[in-house]
């Protein structure tokens, strides 16, 4: 599969901090190329190196072949980019922002027909200050993908959106890969990038620290599955520390979480609840997900957020 972006050996460093360090990977055309990091890792600093919006200390970087530090305005015609903070004047109107925005560039799309395929053809006539969240996110990404660009860049699209309008971003990015679009994404949200992104790419103190598809990430970190419940009778946790398909038995706000990496584990926990005669409420597994890959890797605590695969 052709790459469109190319990183090799990249280094940025600001006096004495070295905020990217050697990091090499590249993204093939038409896939979801997600890139995570804790603040400070140097995900910023590589987009914008990719971007050309900063220039390498050292290494290489070649977006569809050119140079971006070198070729700015080349490689600006060609990538689109949705910026995680941005800001448009609050009394113009839809279709004022796109005919500007559209004027920037020596060919573009149909606007109206991108508005339509965006959910944004009955607000043309709104004023940007009287759209949501979401809508204003959608004319972002109509903005980004007005000149009909090979490779959009998307920073943290979804934060501060609610669940629904996450979801309505998620699909609306699914489809324009369907159109044979490149993504590169960006997110503080791990269920987000494991179910957009074809690879991600995970930085942390400006290496890159492991890069692959999220299940395989998941599935080479080798983590134990989680049995949880809530016991409505003392149960005997000892009994259950014996189990030999059990590792490690904790205790929480939430109950009891048992950890263990058999098949039969849920099986033998079961069953010595119904030897003590334990009554339990909400007992289910929870898998493990790019979440704990990410944590992992970058030594952080895990969240109160977990997801919940099976329930019995």
């Amino acid at each position: 599969m052709t790459s469109v972006i190319t990183v090799e050996n990249l280094r940025k460093r600001y006096g004495d901090v070295l905020a990217v360090d050697g990091i090499s990977f590249d993204v093939r055309e038409g896939e979801i190329f997600g890139m995570v990091g804790p603040n400070g890792a140097g995900k910023t600093t590589t987009i914008e190196c990719i971007e050309g919006l900063r220039s390498p200390t050292s290494g290489k970087v070649r977006v569809l072949g050119l140079n971006p530090a070198r070729q700015r305005g080349l490689v600006m015609e060609r990538i689109g980019i949705q910026l995680q903070s941005s800001s448009l004047p609050p009394r113009l109107k839809v279709r004022e922002i796109m005919d500007l925005f559209a004027s920037f560039y020596p060919r573009t799309v149909d606007a109206d027909e991108l508005l339509e395929r965006l959910g944004l053809a009955e607000k043309r006539n709104a004023l940007y200050d009287k759209l949501s969240g979401g809508q204003k996110q959608r004319l972002f990404i109509a903005l980004a993908l007005l000149h009909d660009p090979d490779i959009i860049f998307l920073d943290e699209l979804t934060t501060g959106l609610d669940p629904q309008a996450r979801l309505q971003m998620w699909e609306m990015v699914e489809s324009i890969r369907n159109q044979g679009k490149t993504i590169f994404l960006t997110t503080h949200y791990m269920e987000e990038a494991e179910r957009l992104c074809d690879r991600v790419a995970i930085l942390d103190r400006g290496r890159l620290v492991a890069l692959d598809s999220p299940a395989n990430l998941v599935r080479q970190l080798n983590t134990p599955l989680r049995i949880v419940f809530e016991p409505l009778t003392p149960v005997d946790v000892t009994q259950l520390k014996r189990l030999p398909a059990v590792d490690r038995v904790d205790t929480n706000g939430r109950g009891i979480i048992i950890y263990g990496r058999e098949e039969h584990a849920l099986v033998d926990v079961v069953q010595a609840l119904a030897a003590q005669r334990v009554r339990f409420a909400n007992l289910h597994t929870e898998q493990p997900t790019l979440e704990d890959v990410y944590l992992a890797l970058t030594n952080r605590e895990r969240s109160p957020h977990h997801t919940t695969t099976e329930v019995l």
